[in-house]
């Protein structure tokens, strides 16, 4: 018999929240070269910056916090002054990138799915690849119908120093839930980067809504479909343990 499932991991973009990650992030980034521009900073190049400052991120070995490492990556491009600016981008995510929600799409299944786990009796958490601060996180976890008090705790650029698909990332999220791989299923459509917690002896399901699969990987390895078929896996996984 399989561990007892306690925790149930979900990712955020094009899991719960519905998207085109192509369409979201060109929608995005022009919101936010127009907030610089009045501060000297052009697109392409911001653009450019924002891209490099992420790749930091991602290679980021958790020797600091994602945060840092993005303003270190930003800084070597723009020079320290641009530290000045920090507050022009926190007020960007507070305000204007509310308007990319018109890049989303919204699933009432994701919320109610999330619900249904947690009245089950599950823990659930936000296992969101950590790019955003905060403040970014919490709009789009309402974006998907949601709440930040939904999830025992999720995951943000400020909060953590590595990202998908590290293995690391994951090991990171079990200690902060004080859990082991086994007792965990995490729940993502992007095979690369939320499949891959399957190599510690997390549990998966791929959502395949919004598959994202950049090498072609046969699927059928995962279980996998839509909230109706996690649903029947969360609820087959339960039988199991009884």
């Amino acid at each position: 018999m399989s561990a007892k499932l306690k925790m149930v991991l979900f990712d955020l973009d094009g899991t719960l929240l519905p998207m085109d990650m192509d369409v979201f992030t060109r929608g995005y980034f022009k919101l936010l070269a127009k907030k610089a521009a009045p501060r000297g900073y052009e697109a392409g190049t911001l653009v450019n910056a924002i891209w490099h400052g992420t790749a930091a991120m991602v290679k980021n070995d958790g020797s600091c916090l994602n945060e840092e490492a993005f303003w270190k990556d930003f800084t070597s491009v723009f020079g320290e002054a641009a530290l000045q600016d920090k507050d022009l981008f926190e007020d960007f995510y507070a305000n204007e990138f509310r308007e990319a929600r018109q890049f989303c799409g919204f699933n009432k299944k994701a919320a109610e799915t999330v619900r249904r786990i947690r009245s089950a009796g599950y823990r659930v958490a936000l296992a969101t690849n950590p790019l955003f601060p905060s403040v970014a996180t919490e709009t789009r976890i309402r974006w998907a119908g949601l709440t930040p008090g939904d999830f025992e705790f999720f995951t943000t650029y400020e909060n953590i120093g590595y990202c998908k698909p590290n293995p690391d990332y994951y090991r990171e999220v079990l200690r902060r839930a004080g859990l082991e791989a086994e007792d965990c299923l995490m729940v993502g459509n992007d095979v690369g980067e939320d499949m891959i917690a399957e190599t510690l002896g997390m549990k998966v399901f791929l959502l395949t809504d919004c598959l994202i699969n950049k090498e072609n990987k046969d699927i059928g390895r995962y279980p996998h479909g839509g909230f109706d078929e996690l649903k029947a896996y969360v609820e087959a996984l339960g039988r199991e343990e009884a």
